[in-house]
């Protein structure tokens, strides 16, 4: 994302997991985990959602850590349809953030992958703030966001979104009375939108 990205491996369920870690100026609010889209399709740490996430969470004075699934750049293993990427994912948070205000964040199957991560940790400990970006909700059975974090969760979706239509992820959010912010226009990439949707992030990460 910068020059002062920290590249690093550290253990995993499957091998090692490749990480980049982007820090604030003075001390962090906490750690923010961000999980990429599908391993299957291009889908990288350096995807520019994510890193346009990342920079959000910077700009709101969170340590932000990008990581690769199983199988992407020098993360080592193979793809395994969400259920070893969420084990990649609590495992980065054990070791990157064991402690602490912790913030999930995920785009396309990443935020199906941090539904699931969200619903499992939200017993153990506080999750500050929780952003679902693109939701593959058409594609994947996405977790329920549990009633406690609503308050503390933002989720976007494009207009025209032509990898996920919005209207299964308004299918997913109904039962839940989860409100779906929704960008006029936007597609999966939010191509043309990206410092809008920064900008979405950092407001809610500050609020």
């Amino acid at each position: 994302m910068n020059a002062q990205t920290e590249y690093s491996l550290q253990a995993g369920p499957a091998g090692e997991l490749e990480v980049a870690i982007d820090r604030p100026t003075g001390d962090p609010v906490g750690v923010a985990v961000l999980a990429h889209p599908h391993p299957l399709h291009g889908g990288t740490l350096s995807n520019k959602v994510v890193q346009t996430l990342a920079r959000a969470c910077v700009l709101a004075g969170w340590t932000a850590v990008r990581f690769n699934f199983r199988g992407v750049g020098r993360s080592e293993g193979t793809y395994d349809e969400g259920r070893g990427e969420l084990a990649d994912l609590l495992s980065v948070i054990e070791a990157q953030a064991p402690s602490g205000p912790l913030c999930l964040a995920g785009f396309s199957f990443g935020a199906f992958v941090t539904s699931h991560a969200a619903s499992q940790l939200q017993a153990q400990r506080e999750i500050r703030r929780l952003v679902l970006v693109g939701t593959a909700a058409s594609r994947f059975e996405v977790a329920p966001v549990p009633a406690e974090l609503h308050p503390r969760t933002l989720v976007i979706h494009g207009e025209q979104d032509d990898t996920v239509p919005l209207a299964s992820v308004m299918a997913w959010a109904r039962p839940q009375v989860l409100p779906v912010l929704v960008v006029p226009g936007g597609g999966h990439f939010f191509h043309g939108q990206l410092p809008l949707l920064r900008e979405l992030v950092l407001r809610h990460l500050r609020a």
